[in-house]
């Protein structure tokens, strides 16, 4: 029994990883090819940008593939504002459903 409790104590603390910070970078400070390049480097990142009117800044997490989204989501296609196109394609993460499946 002793040994069965001490193995799962180790197993527990090999098996978990440390938590990795995200990168956050302003999408507006970069060009198109950049953003798509950091988040392509890192797998996911938080971009943030102002609103339309520029009152409030929005921000979303943004992914290189579905690979980032877990089980229950996919990557879609979507657009952030850059210094040199304000349509620049990125992916962000939608879930998947019964409805909507992917």
């Amino acid at each position: 029994m002793r040994t069965a409790a001490i193995a799962l104590i180790v197993m527990t603390t090999l098996s978990a990883a440390p938590a990795s910070a995200i990168s956050r970078y302003q999408s507006l400070g970069k060009d198109c090819a950049a953003v798509q390049q950091v988040i392509a480097g890192e797998r996911a990142v938080i971009l943030r940008y102002p609103s339309r009117d520029g009152r409030i800044v929005l921000y979303d997490r943004y992914v290189s593939d579905s690979d980032q989204c877990g089980i229950s989501g996919y990557a879609a296609r979507t657009y952030v504002p850059t210094r040199d196109n304000p349509l620049c394609p990125v992916y962000n993460c939608k879930p998947s459903s019964v409805f909507n499946p992917h």
